[in-house]
């Protein structure tokens, strides 16, 4: 693939040719360790793999394209501002790689660190806003606490009149998020891992988990067996699936999450807003449409389609607050398949199964998160034992109770 075209269909040939990004090999009978997943998350956790730990024997397996799944379907929101220390910590660290990936990787991510307003309707709104923004300084994060005025001033598109529904009160604000182009940071690590010697296998679904003596040992794909001598499942919202298939409940529920795109617009929208209340998020991409979502469907499914009593309730909440675009249409819907744990925050790190590693549970804040789950991940891999960052958001909490419910923080996400 070129740095100019667009990921070739399932199926496409890649040559061996200084002008792609990486090999489309045949895969191996065997390797050290097998990355389930070729969103993201996976391509993050084989690119520290190779580059941190030394251990290039290792094949990414994605049953279609790469990036093709929830990577290619996310709304590109980049933060750190969450209440608890335990997700503050990784969400904070993978902040800091996000600000020196395009120079890491050797490739354009734009990554745009235009500022998040988490905005306030409420009394309530407010209190736990302030209590957030204090939570976050003691972490070392940087955030604010701005007034309605504070607000326009930062977005001054955004309706602050006292005589709407909801009227903005004030808002939480982080400078240092933004957003990323999704598809540049999955070539980025792509092109990366594969340089370093990591396979990548696309139209290779996983079948089976193959265990013996409670140790993992192999996986049976379609196109093929392969073996491993660790096996870490990077799948998003076909996790519980996947860990199924070795004999493992996970405390996780798929559903679809909703977003859209508008037609291409001047820049008028220079941050990005987030609201509860109102129930959207609303960012501007690069190009210029605007990007939308809100809350994750109610039901379970794994549905990838877009919904137009979704589109209705979000279109009419971002009217709310951005009258200005009113006259601007609708451009393309879709859906992710988001993985939701009971706590709102994810499962990352070693399994029942010896030598089988998780990294799941994300909800929608995999994107913000994928440098450094990526760099956690390996790490577990690596060493058999979680990294630092990881080690609140083991399997085992859902069992000794310690759990780290982000359920407020994480936005309008559940």
């Amino acid at each position: 693939m070129t740095t100019t075209d667009q990921p070739r269909p399932p199926g496409a040939d890649l040559p061996d040719h200084p002008d792609f990004l990486w090999r489309d090999p045949e895969p191996q009978r065997a390797y050290d360790v097998v990355v389930v997943g070729g969103g993201g998350h996976g391509l993050a956790t084989a690119y520290y793999l190779a580059k941190v730990h030394g251990i290039t024997n290792v094949a990414v397996l994605e049953k279609g394209w790469l990036a093709g799944g929830n990577m290619a379907r996310n709304t590109t929101i980049i933060r750190s501002n969450y209440l608890w220390d335990e997700s503050s910590g990784i969400y904070e660290h993978s902040l800091k790689l996000w600000e020196g990936l395009e120079e890491d990787l050797g490739y354009p991510i734009l990554f745009s660190q235009r500022g998040v307003l988490n905005l306030a309707h409420s009394l309530q709104d407010v209190r736990d806003s302030v209590r957030r923004v204090n939570a976050n300084r003691l972490n070392g994060i940087d955030a604010e606490w701005v007034d309605a005025d504070g607000v326009k001033e930062l977005c001054p598109i955004v309706n602050t009149s006292p005589d709407v529904r909801y009227p903005v009160l004030g808002a939480t604000y982080q400078p240092r998020a933004g957003i990323a182009k999704h598809d540049y940071v999955a070539w980025g690590f792509a092109r990366a891992a594969a340089e370093m010697g990591v396979d990548l296998i696309q139209n290779c679904a996983v079948t089976g988990i193959e265990t013996r003596d409670g140790k993992v040992v192999a996986v049976e794909t379609s196109r093929g067996r392969i073996a491993a001598g660790k096996v870490a499942l990077c799948a998003a919202g076909h996790s519980s699936v996947l860990a199924k298939m070795a004999g493992i409940d996970l405390p996780l529920v798929s559903h679809p999450l909703q977003a859209l795109v508008s037609e291409l617009l001047e820049p008028v929208h220079p941050t990005v807003v987030m609201s509860n209340a109102v129930h959207v998020y609303v960012s501007q991409a690069h190009k210029g449409e605007l990007v939308m979502g809100a809350g994750i469907d109610s039901y379970a499914g794994y549905g990838q389609r877009g919904a137009f009593h979704i589109i209705e309730d979000q279109m009419a909440a971002a009217l709310e607050l951005f009258p200005v675009f009113a006259r601007a249409h609708l451009l393309r819907t879709w859906a992710g398949i988001v993985d939701v744990t009971p706590d709102a925050s994810p499962i990352v790190g070693l399994t029942p199964v010896e030598n089988l590693y998780l990294n799941c549970g994300w909800g929608t804040g995999g994107f913000k998160a994928t440098p450094g789950v990526g760099d956690c991940f390996a790490h577990t891999v690596a060493k058999g034992k979680p990294h630092p960052y990881a080690e609140p958001f083991t399997l085992d909490r859902f069992t000794t109770g310690a759990l780290v419910d982000e359920h407020g923080a994480a936005a309008v996400a559940h």
